[in-house]
């Protein structure tokens, strides 16, 4: 079970929502992505790992919050960005740099908090960009918890495919958050090759209970249904999976449609991508 507190410990003088944005080096994005969270909140916090481009200046500039932190991995930065500042907010919003809220999923944040009900928190659909194009057939899109009530949720420990976890089902909201995924296809390989050593190492981990860990089980949370649908995934023999993970996003899900950002997206993510995971995989020892 998820640690959890009561909403009446959050001190009084906090604000209704406070927005926690992760970047390095999010120069080319971080003024779009500020830009639409502070649409939902004036109380934005951005933890940063140290950038060496203008993204803290961009930051300063729009009146955001700026910490440095550096960086271990996502689970360990997310938490510690909720003990640090979710006490100041009776709600959060935690965000990437290249994550962008559209209008309806603004709108909608501002609806619920209005009046919330008995929902702790909330899930967005997350739309995948790549070579600079919105990709609608193969693209991966997923489902993450990121609006929650402060003390209800964390980030589950794991090295890589991490999502926040509470003890209550999150509620779908309407809109998109936006991956823009920006940066040279150098960047993103580069970033893919470090994952791929964290996705290996997470399955060599040896596993007990799953507890504080997304189900991975047939429900109504798409993310449960990932969970399950990734852990079959992994049964199937090593590199055959790969080859039949590309014809389902390229072929049947219609990965081609999207034309050449389709192909390469499906090429570097699968062929490459999971590829690499199983290579590694191969190479440690058993």
């Amino acid at each position: 079970m998820v640690p959890t507190e009561s909403v009446s410990s959050v001190p009084p003088s906090t604000t209704a929502l406070g927005v926690i944005v992760l970047t390095f080096n999010s120069a080319s994005v971080i003024e779009r992505t500020l830009r639409a969270a502070l649409e939902v909140s004036r109380s934005v916090f951005i933890v940063d790992s140290g950038s060496s481009d203008d993204t803290v200046a961009i930051a300063t500039r729009l009146g955001c919050e700026v910490v440095n932190r550096p960086f271990k991995h996502y689970a360990d930065q997310r938490n510690w960005a909720i003990d640090e500042f979710g006490a100041r907010s009776h709600w959060q919003l935690h965000l990437d740099a290249d994550e962008v809220l559209d209008d309806v999923a603004i709108a909608d944040i501002r609806r619920v908090l209005a009046a919330p009900g008995e929902a702790t928190g909330f899930i967005f659909r997350r739309r995948t960009y790549f070579m600079g194009k919105a990709l609608r057939f193969g693209g991966n899109d997923n489902f993450h918890l990121r609006l929650f009530k402060t003390g209800t949720a964390r980030c589950e420990d794991r090295l890589y495919d991490q999502h926040f976890v509470s003890d209550r089902p999150g509620v779908r909201l309407r809109g998109v958050l936006h991956d823009m995924n920006v940066g040279s296809l150098t960047e993103w390989t580069a970033r893919h090759n470090r994952w791929s050593d964290m996705e290996a190492a997470e399955l060599l981990r040896p596993h007990g209970a799953a507890a504080g860990q997304i189900q991975a089980r047939l429900s109504n949370d798409p993310r449960e249904r990932r969970r399950l649908y990734k852990g079959q995934y992994y049964k199937a023999p090593p590199v055959l999976r790969v080859f039949l993970l590309f014809i389902y996003r390229y072929v049947l899900q219609g990965g081609f449609l999207d034309g050449r950002a389709g192909f390469f997206y499906a090429f570097f993510q699968v062929l490459w991508f999971r590829m690499l995971v199983d290579a590694k995989l191969l190479e440690k020892p058993q």
